[in-house]
């Protein structure tokens, strides 16, 4: 195994049409002269600056990104990638601009010792601890999307085509190193140092550093459980560096250490976390911010009927969500009418509800009605979106809600099942973290090994029925799964990330019964005389006319279209068909690298071409 890389490897590998010597003559665009440049505070500030500027996920990353895909987001077309025709030839994400941020942050660890002696120890174990903590954050990217990966350990010079062209590092060992980053970035990071300015710059500090190692923890923790095997290779973990249980205790302890700074607790109002023009700094670790000046075009993406992916939420989403009184809801087929009554506030704030209203282009208060011709599955969401119309019929960026990246909430949910997967669940840290997520939103929390809690069949049979990879689950693991569901989804990607670790991708596949994305409910009565939300009548199916606001159930092609799950009634299902398979834990590395490099070697399952 080579220990040492840098990021010249990476992109040396990928560039079939660009020999080494073409490639280290690039100039980057954060390189400064070595001997004048990181000389003092102000010169590491900036260049942390740069990374941050860089490295900052977009918001639509932060959001709609690949939770909308899962099985709680039915989308009007679905990705490349979970189709047949996705292949090692089509792949990407093996580029020069894929590999060059690594390369940013390994040249400021390099020469930032030219500061040594101009600037404090603390200050410079603080920028040292940043520093590390990007390339954390970046090769963690690369670990999720391609397993084995490369190690950026330090730069080389172009003559070194021993390190060049090396294959990649071991999974178990890049996750290692990167415990160790985030380690130091823990310890040495400063408390202070944080803030957002005017363009929505964020500074890293000790607790972006522990809640990210919390989240990073608990993923590889779960995912080493999960999975028998690395599936960049197919074979067992050696388990040469840390275990499973090891990053499990870490998840737990990074966690706990956070919450016990007191620092942060759980906002009062769950909606105003998603629509707010400021982070709600009581519950906000690290987020982005926006202003009247600096805007983006979210709820647009949501509320268009053609800019966006028609992104709605699903019945499986929905019926996440408790009853207040804590106990699950008794049956799905319920009109959708009637299925917000009495449940989980969360639910209100995430799916358009009835009761709800708007602010119009005049700026008059109005019922806000669903509009069909922006949901695929009759639900329509409500997190992210503001409810003002120009937000939505203005295409050019007028939306200015600020976006979280991590949550206390989060951070409440890593520990809580890093101490379950570990077997240290009790009452009393149920309700420290569970049961202060509930108390928020309005439920009753009871542990579910004390009396009068009622066991969900549907939710063991979601999580464990017919799926590939079943495991023998408890009643509080199912709970925690529920809870990250109804409080994280579309957010950082958790979705998506929770079924990766859970070795559950195939639920993105066989959503309604390997059918498509089952939406809401339509009784029979409701199919001949429509139903009513918020002011305004809906008409289904064919008794729906042009001047209603109908919503259509009707066959167009063997792929995307709407059926009724019972016939005439039902749910409403829109088909479209999605493949998965075992491989799709890991993409494929690119053709394009394993031309220049065949050394690279391919992911388990998937051809070379």
């Amino acid at each position: 195994m080579n220990t040492i890389k840098t990021i010249s490897v990476g992109l040396a590998l990928v560039l079939a049409a660009t020999s080494c010597e073409d490639f280290f003559d690039r100039t980057p665009k954060d390189e400064f002269a070595t001997t004048s440049f990181f000389a003092s505070e102000t010169d590491l500030q900036l260049y942390a600056n740069g990374l941050i500027e860089a490295a900052m996920p977009s918001v639509s990353n932060l959001t709609l990104g690949e939770d909308a895909y899962t099985d709680f987001c039915g989308t009007k077309q679905s990705k490349t990638f979970y189709s047949d025709t996705y292949t090692a030839s089509t792949a990407s994400g093996w580029s020069y601009s894929n590999w060059s941020f690594l390369r940013r942050c390994v040249y400021m660890l390099d020469n930032m010792h030219n500061a040594k002696g101009k600037v404090s120890d603390e200050i410079y174990n603080h920028y040292e601890g940043v520093a590390r903590f990007w390339r954390a954050y970046a090769t963690f990217n690369k670990v999720k999307d391609f397993g084995d990966t490369y190690w950026i350990e330090k730069t080389i010079q172009p003559e070194d085509s021993t390190v060049l062209y090396a294959p990649r590092d071991d999974r178990e060992y890049v996750m290692h190193m990167v415990a160790e980053d985030l380690k130091f970035a823990v310890d040495n990071c400063l408390t202070d140092g944080t803030g957002i300015n005017s363009n929505g710059r964020i500074y890293i500090n000790k607790y972006v550093a522990l809640a990210f190692a919390s989240r990073l923890c608990l993923y590889e923790g779960t995912y080493r459980k999960y999975h028998t095997a690395n599936p960049s290779t197919g074979k067992p973990w050696t388990n040469e560096y840390e275990t499973s249980e090891d990053f499990l205790k870490l998840a737990r302890d990074y966690s706990k250490q956070l919450i016990g700074t007191g620092i942060f607790y759980l906002h009062n109002n769950y909606r105003e976390l998603f629509v707010s023009t400021t982070l709600p700094a009581d519950e906000v670790i690290w987020g982005r911010s926006f202003n009247d000046e600096y805007r983006h075009n979210l709820t647009y993406e949501f509320y268009s009927a053609t800019a966006g992916q028609q992104y709605s939420p699903t019945k499986d989403f929905v019926h996440m969500f408790l009853e207040t009184d804590g106990t699950p809801v008794a049956s799905a087929e319920v009109s959708v009418t009637e299925e917000f009554n009495n449940r989980d506030a969360r639910l209100a704030a995430c799916v358009l509800a009835p009761g709800q209203t708007y602010t119009t282009m005049s700026g008059a208060i109005e019922e806000f009605a669903p509009n069909f011709t922006w949901t695929k599955t009759g639900y329509q969401w409500l997190k992210w979106c503001q409810t003002n119309e120009i937000a939505w019929s203005v295409s050019n960026d007028q939306s200015n809600n600020a976006i979280p990246i991590f949550r206390y909430a989060e951070v409440l949910l890593n520990y809580a099942e890093a101490v379950a997967e570990l077997g240290e669940m009790n009452s009393q840290i149920w309700d420290e973290t569970i049961g202060e997520l509930r108390r928020r939103a309005g439920v009753t929390s009871i542990y579910p090994e004390d009396g009068g809690y009622v066991q969900d069949q549907w939710l063991r049979d979601y999580y464990t029925k017919d799926v590939k990879h079943s495991s023998e689950l408890s009643d509080v693991i199912l709970e925690i799964r529920r809870e990250r569901a109804t409080e994280l989804f579309m957010e950082n990607d958790s979705r998506y990330n929770d079924l990766m670790r859970w070795h559950l991708g195939d639920l993105i596949e066989r959503r309604y019964n390997h059918q498509g994305w089952a939406g809401i409910w339509v009784t029979e009565e409701e199919t001949r005389t429509g139903f009513i939300i918020n002011g305004k009548r809906y008409m289904v199916g064919t008794n729906a006319s042009t001047s209603d606001a109908g919503y259509k159930i009707v066959s167009s092609t063997s792929d995307r279209n709407f059926t009724f799950s019972e016939g005439d009634h039902g749910y409403v299902v829109y088909n479209y068909k999605m493949t998965w398979d075992d491989k799709m834990y890991t993409k494929p590395v690119p053709v394009t690298a394993l031309n220049v490099n065949p050394d690279i070697g391919q992911n388990n399952g998937w051809q070379w071409n």
